[in-house]
């Protein structure tokens, strides 16, 4: 049986529907799972005559997920009206739809009424104004499964980066890195790598904080006092980790290919290489957390919605990223 994977609506007024629609057209998608969208009905519908698409859907209960092969089931959590739409602009009743299908979505993994689930792109200005005041999805996650110990992982097709920090002012990053930090993440991403990437003796990369890796403490302290004694102590744990590496000549140099994960101190440190290097693939996956659950590694796009230029790359590779986590959980 296919893998069931709930995919939410994201921002209705971004690139969310158009990307959601296009991949599970998609060969590699079509044929590996089946789809449960999450979000209306309506919008679905007026995004798929908008673009042209031929696809059919069919409202169900979320009690009763048919596996079917002629419609794409749609769970409704809000009647909208395509005249509601703002194509291009941050709207309320957006962030209502979207933080309502992350809602349900996480309900039907924690229920095990589906195996996995893929979020859209969200706006969080539309989420704050909808009363969703997180800083991102993954945080969002993280309280309402009641997960403690999550990672933020970005996946390419040349490279897995996982944050210390997230979604910080870059002025916040250095209070936030302390040694119970850095050896909890690499805690997570090495028993996530072994479950569910499925490599055995993963390797793991550690970036320093500051320049040079702050030059023996003439840059900074951190390396120093934080990021080398956390290092020895996972170290002692069996987990095989090396640094901290200095980001700048790590990624020009191409050791990151040496590796089967790196720990990247803050956001941009790890998502400007990751993103050059395969933008249209790059996937987040929450590390940690008590479902499985992906999503495309970039936001709404505003500037191009509504008009069906979206590549929808990173969106399958989201979509199949899940699906795979999923079958191995289920094997083992």
């Amino acid at each position: 049986m296919k893998p069931k994977i709930a995919i939410t609506i994201g921002d209705f007024n971004g690139i969310g529907p158009e990307i959601i629609l296009k991949s599970i057209l998609h060969p590699s998608v079509k044929k590996n799972i089946q789809p449960v969208l999450i979000g209306s009905v309506n919008i679905f519908e007026y995004y798929a005559t908008l673009f042209k698409l031929d696809i059919k859907f069919t409202v169900v209960d979320t009690q009763k997920i048919p596996t079917t092969h002629h419609t794409v089931p749609v769970i409704e959590v809000q009647k909208v009206s395509p005249k509601q739409l703002q194509i291009g602009h941050n709207a309320p009743d957006a962030g209502v739809c979207a933080g309502a299908a992350i809602e349900r979505a996480i309900k039907l993994c924690m229920n095990h009424d589906v195996d996995a689930m893929v979020t859209a792109p969200v706006s969080k200005e539309a989420l704050h104004y909808a009363g969703y005041n997180f800083p991102g999805q993954t945080e969002m996650l993280a309280m309402l499964t009641r997960s403690e110990r999550v990672t933020m992982m970005l996946i390419s097709p040349s490279m897995r980066i996982a944050l210390a920090t997230v979604h910080l002012p870059l002025k916040k990053v250095s209070e936030n890195i302390f040694p119970e930090r850095i050896i909890e993440k690499l805690q997570t991403v090495d028993h996530s790598l072994k479950h569910d990437f499925g490599i055995s003796s993963p390797s793991i990369a550690v970036l320093g904080l500051n320049p040079h890796g702050g030059e023996n403490g003439t840059i900074g302290t951190e390396e120093k006092e934080i990021i080398i004694p956390s290092l020895k102590k996972v170290q002692e744990k069996g987990i095989n980790v090396s640094g901290p590496f200095s980001a700048d000549g790590f990624f020009a140099s191409g050791r990151y290919q040496e590796f089967d994960a790196i720990l990247a101190m803050y956001h941009d440190q790890g998502l400007i290489p990751l993103k050059m290097s395969g933008f249209d693939q790059g996937v987040n996956f929450s590390a940690g957390l008590k479902i499985i659950r992906t999503s495309p590694d970039h936001g709404t796009a505003f500037d191009i919605a509504g008009k069906g230029i979206a590549n929808p790359g990173s969106m399958i590779a989201a979509i199949n990223l899940a699906t795979s986590i999923a079958k191995r959980r289920k094997a083992h």
